[in-house]
């Protein structure tokens, strides 16, 4: 079955290490079938959420206010599988990657229902401790756990601090590989 999937990047970082980990997972994901749609959160202005409960109350936005999480939402309502894609910050998400995230409450406030059943957590580390990444990865547990997805991998890939240190480790072909191997 050919799923369509929403890839998540969080890296304000053109050409990064999180993009090229991005980027592997959809060459796999693509080869595989599927129909990917990339959404890149540092390049977008996305505001934090204010908990002003009028989600899709007016003109049938997600958000009242008028900022570009407007374009993500009907990515995020009709994909299948969502792939969080993130270099981490503060041992969580990078603050635009985390707005984008909080605004899914709108899609609860306005009982719109996604298609989201599955996710995948990609993540890069400057660390060199896999203990670094406990932070996002049980922030990203809870989201998916709360969002009843199921949790289908988590590529956690530490010591690539430096642009291009990922290609020196063999992240991205288990990026590519787990792209292929969606079902």
């Amino acid at each position: 079955m050919k799923k369509r999937i929403l890839v998540l990047t969080g890296s304000p970082r053109k050409g990064g290490n999180t993009e090229l980990l991005a980027e592997a997972f959809i060459k796999g994901a693509e080869a595989a079938g599927h129909t990917v749609m990339k959404y890149e959160t540092a390049v977008k202005h996305i505001g934090g959420c204010e908990a002003c409960n009028s989600c899709y109350t007016q003109e049938g936005q997600a958000c009242v206010f008028k900022d570009d999480f407007n374009m993500l939402a009907p990515m995020m309502e009709n994909c299948d599988v969502i792939v969080i894609a993130t270099p981490l910050y503060w041992f969580t998400f990078p603050a635009q990657l985390k707005a984008a995230l909080d605004k899914m409450y709108s899609l609860l406030i306005g009982g719109i229902q996604s298609n989201i059943k599955e996710s995948m957590l990609l993540a890069c580390a400057g660390g060199a401790e896999e203990s670094d990444f406990d932070g996002l990865v049980k922030t990203y547990e809870l989201i998916a756990a709360y969002q009843n997805w199921t949790d289908l991998a988590h590529l956690l890939v530490p010591s690539v601090h430096e642009k291009g240190d990922i290609l020196n480790t063999h992240a991205l072909k288990k990026a590519e590989e787990l792209g292929l191997s969606l079902k």
